[in-house]
């Protein structure tokens, strides 16, 4: 019997920190200005940069990210250029400073259990100043995800992820710290891997070798997996399969009654 893996999409700083190849798989096209709204996060531990995630602004001052994200961290900042990765060290990144915003509050999911992540995946920061944009994330209705698993034929079930996560893993490890976006379809929300049904929805994940519709890698944690081209956001990315980044990934569903209440009240 295979032993399948369930890997947080995280990523150490030191590691990013690191020279890597230019050329190397693509996960999707940079996002440019489509979602200014997704930003690259920094969370500190002991006072230093620990690891990177991405997360999307529900309002100017509110971050959606995953739990697995802000648990264990004491401070962190946040950066929302299209390309981080040109802006160094000017932007401050990743010690803060330049053009980045610090964390006010780091609050994670009241039931986060880091033994089993992906139950209770997510997380939420609140910045120490505003972020003004024309749009922002906004949560889907409840039960979104299980209609379009339940209907298959009859609707669409293309969904887009952004973030700033590793475009490579092998041969190559291709780390741009970039805003991406790609297409990716739900697959099913009936669990995997021993994650029960209810708690994440599984999307196609498929780089392609630069040809494919995109998907989701290290650092995309805590990123928005968006319905259709919208800013509806169904689930944030959370979780994959194998350390290379391939077959299908994992998000955390918030289209869920219960993780709109914990998130909706930030929001109050």
């Amino acid at each position: 019997m295979r032993k399948t893996w369930i890997v947080p999409l995280i990523v150490i700083v030191v590691l990013l920190l690191l020279a890597v190849p230019s050329s190397a798989v693509r996960f999707g096209e940079p996002d440019g200005e489509a979602h200014p709204y997704v930003g690259l996060l920094v969370f500190d531990v002991g006072g230093r940069p620990a690891w990177r995630c991405s997360g999307t602004l529900l309002s100017p001052t509110v971050m959606l990210t995953a739990g697995h994200c802000t648990y264990g961290a004491e401070a962190g900042r946040v950066w929302f250029e299209a390309d981080v990765e040109s802006g160094i060290p000017g932007n401050g990144y990743p010690f803060g400073g330049g053009t980045s915003i610090e964390f006010a509050e780091i609050h994670t999911h009241p039931l986060y259990n880091d033994a089993a992540f992906y139950l209770n995946d997510a997380g939420i920061v609140i910045l120490s100043q505003p972020v003004y944009r024309d749009t922002y994330g906004t949560l889907a209705e409840i039960g979104l995800l299980d209609v379009l698993a339940t209907r298959r034929g009859l609707q669409d079930r293309t969904f887009t992820v952004v973030g700033y996560g590793l475009q490579s893993v092998k041969p190559t490890l291709q780390a741009d710290r970039v805003r991406y976006r790609g297409t990716v379809q739900l697959v099913d929300v009936n669990g995997t891997a021993g994650i029960p049904a209810g708690t994440s929805a599984t999307f196609t994940n498929n780089p392609g070798k630069g040809n494919g519709s995109g998907g989701t890698c290290f650092g995309d944690s805590g990123g928005p997996i968006f319905y259709q081209d919208s800013n509806v956001i169904g689930a944030i990315t959370s979780y994959g399969l194998n350390a290379n980044c391939a077959g299908t990934g994992g998000g955390y569903r918030v289209d869920t009654a219960d993780d709109q209440e914990w998130i909706l009240s930030f929001l109050d």
